[in-house]
C-alpha cells in the first residue's frame, strides 16, 4: 500500500470537501450517515451482546456510508441499500477489525480505570454528586491525558482500516497497521482536519446558539435542532474525502 503525504492545508480541505459532497446528494449521504447511527444503536440495545455485537458490524457499517459517498463523488446513482454493501466485501477482515478495536477499547478503559479515582467514572454515570470541589481535588487531568495517549494510536489504526479491508482486500491486521501508518505520515494534516472539526462542529455552533439564547431561548433551541442534520453527514463525507485523498481510490472506482 501507498499512503501519500499530504499538507496540512489538506485537513482543512476535508471538512469543506465533506460539505460539497453532501450538497451534491444530502438525502442519500444523510439517509447513510443516520441509517448507520441507527443501526448501531439498534443492534446495542440487545442484552449481553448488544454492545460486542455493534463492535463488530460497525467497520462493515461504515464502509456502507463511505460507498455511499463514493457514489456521489463519481456521479453513480444507488439506492438506500448501499448502507449494507460493506457485508458484501472481505466481510470477515471487516470483522475482525471490530473485534480489535473492540478488544483495544476495552484495554485502553481498564488501563484508565487504574488511574482514575473515581471521578471520571462517577461522571461517565452522570452522578449528580461530582461539583467542582471535587473536581479540583481528583486526578482528573491525569486520567483524561491517560485515556488520550492511549486512545490515539487505538484510533488512528482503525481510521483507514474498514476502507482498506474492503476496497483493498486486506487482512485486518495489515490494514490497521497500513492506517496507523497513515495517520503517522500525515499527523500535520490530521491536527488542523481536528481543529477545524472542533471549531466548525462545536465552537462556532456553541457561539451562535449562545448569542440567539440572548435573543430568544426558544429560537436558539429552534436553530440547535439541524445542526447535527448537517453537521454528521458533512463529517462522514469529510471521512470519504481524506480516505481518497491518501490512498486514492482502487481500480477504476470513479467510473
Amino acid at each position: 500500500m501507498q499512503a501519500n503525504t499530504l499538507r496540512t492545508a489538506h485537513g482543512w480541505n476535508w471538512l469543506r470537501e465533506g460539505l460539497q459532497l453532501w450538497r451534491k446528494n444530502p438525502a442519500l449521504i444523510s439517509f447513510a450517515a443516520f441509517g448507520y447511527l441507527l443501526a448501531l444503536l439498534v443492534v446495542s440495545i440487545f442484552p449481553f451482546v448488544g454492545q460486542i455485537a455493534a463492535s463488530l458490524l460497525m467497520p462493515a457499517l461504515s464502509v456502507g456510508v463511505l460507498n455511499a459517498c463514493r457514489a456521489v463523488d463519481a456521479g453513480r446513482k444507488v439506492g438506500p441499500d448501499v448502507l449494507f454493501s460493506g457485508f458484501r466485501g472481505n466481510l470477515p477482515s471487516l470483522l475482525a477489525i471490530g473485534g480489535l478495536y473492540l478488544a483495544g477499547s476495552v484495554l485502553v478503559l481498564l488501563v484508565v480505570s487504574m488511574v482514575d479515582d473515581g471521578t471520571l467514572a462517577a461522571m461517565m454515570r452522570g452522578d449528580g454528586d461530582v461539583n467542582e470541589a471535587a473536581l479540583a481535588n481528583s486526578n482528573i487531568g491525569t486520567t483524561l491525558l491517560v485515556g488520550t495517549l492511549l486512545s490515539t494510536p487505538l484510533m488512528m489504526a482503525y481510521w483507514f482500516a474498514p476502507m482498506l479491508a474492503s476496497w483493498w482486500k486486506l487482512p485486518a491486521a495489515k490494514a490497521m497497521f497500513f492506517s496507523f501508518y497513515a495517520c503517522l505520515r500525515n499527523w500535520r494534516p490530521f491536527l488542523a482536519y481536528a481543529i477545524g472539526v472542533m471549531v466548525f462542529g462545536a465552537v462556532l455552533p456553541g457561539l451562535l446558539i449562545g448569542v440567539l439564547g440572548l435573543v430568544s431561548p426558544t429560537i436558539a433551541t429552534l436553530a440547535s435542532f439541524p445542526l447535527p442534520l448537517i453537521l454528521v453527514p458533512v463529517l462522514f463525507g469529510s471521512f470519504y474525502a481524506n480516505t481518497r485523498d491518501v490512498f486514492g481510490l482502487p481500480g477504476d472506482l470513479r467510473q
